[in-house]
């Protein structure tokens, strides 16, 4: 015989049983529900870096032509931007000329894990530094501090910073002993705050060699001025730098030479290392890509080199916007 009230408690228990099973079952069915999302978006995401990969190719091919005695006029293809479509999205590319820029890695020579002061390197750093109108004792600073980030030895340089300034900060580190892998790393370097920062990264790069600036001249653009002040170690004003890019003819500069034989420059006397330095073809390459496909989007950014026979190698790669 059942008590008055024993039937809503066992209606009341079903129900409870039931909330519970009906949560369970949601909560089961969110975790497969986000399961399948990220391998959806993983396979995405992997299928989209095979894109970009692609377009490093594509790009190798095209700058076997770009590097070959028949290149077309850097104006026509240096910074523009191609897409092509791809299947449920878009691949874009842009390629430049990798080395109109101050190697940051040339204020060292060197091999291995040995590298010491350059003194033209260091020479070209300060004085494009005070073409950016950093005054000059800070210029020298903040380039003996980019030199003891890099060199071997523990000997400071006039202004400069090694271990021990680092480690007096708030979160101590050490000084690198090594090239630089890219440019963001010079944010770490003591003296480059932010806004000098900012107003350096345009005019610098981290080439994976201690090389001067293999400069293309017929690549510079009038707001590259502060880099032929660099070449100049000071000698130009950047306006007169401005008038030397100006009165490049239209197709470029057909020798280093007649660069040299320019009105604003023709009284100079560059060594024989800052004539060698520059050039009339590229070098070294960039390529940034960005790959849409379905949801998902890859950036990836990649330097190519022409090594000795005219063959383009790749020299880095990084799944990240170049800085």
């Amino acid at each position: 015989m059942r008590r008055p009230g024993e039937e809503g408690v066992a209606l009341l228990t079903v129900l409870l049983l039931v909330a519970v099973m009906s949560a369970l079952a949601v909560g089961v069915l969110d975790d497969i529900r986000f399961g399948i999302r990220r391998t959806a978006n993983g396979e995405a995401i992997s299928q989209a870096r095979w894109y970009a990969l692609g377009a490093e190719t594509l790009a190798r091919r095209r700058l076997v032509e770009l590097a070959g005695d028949n290149a077309p006029v850097a104006a026509e293809w240096n910074g523009r931007t191609f897409t092509f479509p791809i299947d449920e999205g878009t691949l874009q590319g842009r390629i430049s000329d990798g080395a109109t820029c101050f190697n940051l890695n040339s204020v060292v020579d060197g091999v291995g894990e040995s590298y010491r002061r350059r003194d033209l390197g260091a020479a070209q750093f300060t004085a494009l530094l005070e073409a950016l109108q950093v005054a000059p004792r800070t210029a020298e600073a903040l380039t003996g501090a980019l030199v003891d980030w890099i060199d071997s030895d523990a000997l400071r340089e006039t202004g400069g910073a090694e271990d021990e300034t680092y480690g007096r900060g708030a979160k101590p580190y050490r000084t690198s002993g090594a090239l630089l892998a890219e440019v963001s790393e010079l944010r770490a370097v003591h003296g480059f705050d932010p806004a000098l920062y900012a107003r350096v990264r345009p005019f610098v790069c981290a080439l994976p060699t201690t090389m001067l600036s293999p400069i293309n001249l017929n690549a510079l653009t009038p707001q590259q001025a502060p880099l032929v002040v660099m070449l100049t170690d000071g000698a130009v004003t950047v306006e007169a730098a401005r008038r030397v890019i100006a009165g490049r003819p239209a197709q470029g500069w057909s020798e280093v030479m007649a660069f040299w034989r320019m009105p604003q420059l023709i009284d100079l006397q560059p060594s024989a290392d800052v004539i060698a330095q520059v050039a009339v073809r590229s070098r070294f390459f960039n390529l940034e890509s960005e790959v849409s496909y379905r949801d998902a989007v890859v950036v990836a950014s990649a330097l190519f080199e022409q090594d000795a026979a005219g063959g383009i190698r790749l020299a880095a790669r990084r799944w990240t916007n170049d800085e």
